[in-house]
């Protein structure tokens, strides 16, 4: 990113307070936490004056009428209020696109190879790489899909998307994410979710990292309804992780940056505004673990739809219909007799962005690997490739079958994907990806059942 003035870092003149060990457990559930005892407010929200001489403030990430169950909002007890800042001014980066659909999209199938770790020092937000999307921040539908790729920690400077909600995936290092409301630890084979709006800081405690995001600037997700499964199953409530309380009571020359209405602005702030000392609410950063996925399957023949593998997803006003699917493919047992068990072959309405965090994916053996991604648009047919369709078709459905050390994920969304410029023109892309299903022959023979 290129600004006209770097930002000069200073001292910390006081402590910073971590949060407590553990986490508060569930998913949209209202938590109450605070940092020092007696922070939160008894009773109310807004009380006249509040303790420790804090200020009130509330975030709300839904409106303020809509119906409860699908309500959020948390009220927080800081040290100074968000609005204590310089103003902003636009700033640029190379790697985040504003808009999408300056280039054709074409209906084929696309595959790109890892991002390469940058060489010249490049924290969470300068690593970043919009792949492709759809819709807008400014009409709130859609999402944009980026990569991040960095290799030194954010110093002296914060974040917030005022576009949407982040589902960061990481795939390579581990990420401590600071945020208002408190801290997450997340690693690869989990996920973390900072909501619109929510400032925070990314250290990176391995050196590098690498992995994805999801920009949702839709409907908040939420799980989604289990139907026939029952009230068991999938991704659980409990399994979903909030931070506890922390703050940061530190001075100094720092940088605000915002992502509004697609573009990047920069704000001079000379306190950390990681300054919650108390909150409650149920609009909050959360983790989950992949790995505690409760993965149904057939058990019997058939290979079910990929929907059974949902774990969070943007509902439209369309019952059954998502803006946005967050879809995994998990290590998993497949038993089912006299069928073909790896993902059939496909043409699907809805258009499909892939990624792999670890392991290898079971319909493509070769050339989708860790940190590579790939894009079915609406009706592009694909599948195994030739390998694992001859494997699979003559394999002894008898045994039963581990699906190992594996996971991959799916962003799927009901409109089209369109690939940005930078991921068209990529040295990753893979320009022979086609050449996968080249060499499915054909086996028909009317003289043979």
């Amino acid at each position: 990113m290129n600004q006209d003035q770097p930002t000069a870092v200073s001292a910390p003149t006081q402590a910073v307070h971590p949060a407590p060990a553990g986490y508060q457990s569930g998913f949209g559930n209202e938590f109450a936490t605070e940092a020092l005892a007696g922070a939160l407010p008894v009773g109310r929200n807004s009380p006249q004056r509040v303790a420790y001489g804090l200020y009130a403030e509330q975030i709300s990430g839904t409106a303020f009428t809509a119906p409860r169950s699908h309500n959020r909002r948390s009220w927080v007890y800081r040290i100074r209020p968000a609005a204590v800042h310089a103003p902003f001014k636009a700033v640029r980066h190379a790697g985040i696109e504003n808009g999408f659909g300056d280039v054709p999209t074409p209906p084929n199938q696309l595959r790109w190879n890892p991002q390469p770790m940058p060489t010249a020092p490049t924290d969470f937000i300068d690593g970043w790489i919009t792949m492709a999307g759809n819709g807008s921040a400014a009409s709130q539908s859609g999402c944009a899909i980026h990569l991040y790729a960095a290799n030194r920690s954010m110093s002296g400077r914060f974040f917030y998307s005022a576009d949407g909600e982040l589902l960061i995936v990481p795939q390579q290092g581990r990420l401590h994410i600071a945020t208002e409301l408190g801290v997450l630890h997340v690693e690869p084979c989990e996920i973390a979710v900072i909501p619109r709006g929510v400032r925070f800081r990314v250290e990176l405690p391995d050196g590098n990292a690498r992995g994805y995001i999801c920009e949702n600037f839709g409907a908040l997700f939420r799980l989604p309804d289990l139907g026939p499964l029952g009230s068991n199953g999938l991704a659980n409530p409990r399994d979903f992780l909030a931070p506890h309380a922390a703050y940061e009571d530190v001075e100094g020359d720092f940088e605000l940056l915002a992502k509004f209405d697609g573009l990047l602005w920069s704000a001079a702030i000379g306190h950390s505004p990681l300054d919650v000392v108390a909150w409650h609410g149920n609009y909050v950063p959360y983790k989950y673990d992949l790995r505690r996925f409760n993965t149904i399957g057939s058990i019997s023949y058939d290979h079910p739809d990929p929907s059974i593998f949902l774990v969070l997803h943007s509902p439209t006003d369309t019952p059954g219909v998502d803006a946005i699917d967050f879809v995994i493919f998990p290590p998993r047992w497949l038993v089912a007799e006299d069928t073909f068990r790896p993902p059939w072959f496909h043409r699907n309405v809805a258009s499909e962005f892939m990624g792999l965090i670890q392991g290898v994916y079971d319909a493509k053996a070769e050339g989708f690997v860790p940190g590579g991604a790939s894009l079915h648009n609406c009706m592009t047919g694909h599948g195994p490739d030739v390998a694992t369709f001859d494997k699979a078709s003559q394999s002894d459905t008898r045994q039963a079958h581990k699906v190992g050390e594996t996971m991959a994920f799916m962003f799927e969304t009901k409109t089209v994907i369109r690939p940005s410029r930078a991921a068209l023109e990529s040295s990753t892309l893979q320009h022979d990806y086609a050449q996968c299903w080249q060499g499915l022959k054909k086996h028909f023979d009317p003289a043979r059942r």
